[in-house]
């Protein structure tokens, strides 16, 4: 059997240890090397991007970054089990593509079931998922995200869906811009327009999205188009639809 190189991520120390103790029985065989332990998101981040393992063991309820949100920013060849005490988020994780879902207390022939789940899956090396799924499955159905993550070489940030201004659309990937500062990550604008409130943000052109309250004015542009002027004094331009759809978000 290939050596498999693992990553546990679990804010418990009780937890992460059960998992190691299950992964180094001899019995098990298991063929995995743990290479980091994690206590929250952040370090699960930093640890997959420097170890690059074949498997994160990881849970779903962590400081700084959730489960979902360190899977949106890990490379999506790494095979994840998510290890919880609470079963509700099991259909989101397999939406995720996760391997396996790992109901806290579990014993050991549960988690031998789960090895070899991850074996099929690192043997399969299936092409990466989309973004958006996991960005969508990220989240309950209804509910708007109320913080972006954007991964920056090693560094990771935040940005509070209030303090966003306004995203682009670049290909695969939006630009968003936030209180003077831009950045890039990895999703498509349809997609983070589905993930924020309808109510804070409007579409206003193809490539753009704006955060309502930053809209100081709009202007006339040509015949058909406009110009939005936010109160930073940054320009977007505005489609026929656009213009459309922000009088009836301001009930005009």
């Amino acid at each position: 059997m290939k050596n498999l190189r693992a990553v546990i991520a679990d804010d418990e120390e009780l937890a992460r240890a059960i998992l190691r103790e299950y992964i180094e029985r001899p019995e098990n065989e298991s063929g995995i090397g743990i290479v980091a332990e994690c206590a929250n998101g952040f370090e699960a981040v930093k640890a997959c991007g420097e170890f690059r393992p074949d498997v994160l063991f990881l849970d779903v309820q962590m400081p700084k970054l959730d489960g979902f949100e360190v899977l949106e920013l890990i490379d999506r060849e790494i095979a994840v089990v998510f290890v919880t005490a609470f079963d509700q988020y099991a259909m989101r994780a397999f939406d995720a593509a996760a391997v396996d879902y790992l109901l806290k207390p579990f014993g050991a022939e549960r988690f031998r079931a789960a090895l070899e789940k991850v074996r099929r899956r690192v043997g399969e090396r299936r092409p990466a998922s989309l973004p958006e799924t996991l960005q969508n499955a990220a989240r309950p159905a209804g509910a708007y995200i109320e913080r972006i993550v954007v991964k920056d070489g090693a560094k990771v940030h935040v940005i509070p869906a209030g303090r966003l201004d306004y995203a682009e659309a670049q290909d695969d990937y939006v630009s968003l811009r936030s209180e003077g500062k831009s950045w890039l990550k990895q999703q498509t604008i349809a997609s983070l327009e589905a993930a924020l409130d309808p109510r804070r943000f409007v579409r206003l052109h193809r490539s753009y999205l704006v955060n309502v309250e930053r809209i100081a004015r709009i202007e006339p542009n040509t015949k058909d188009t406009w110009l939005a002027v936010l109160t930073d004094g940054s320009k977007i331009p505005v489609s026929r639809g656009g213009y459309t759809k922000f009088n009836a978000l301001i009930g005009v």
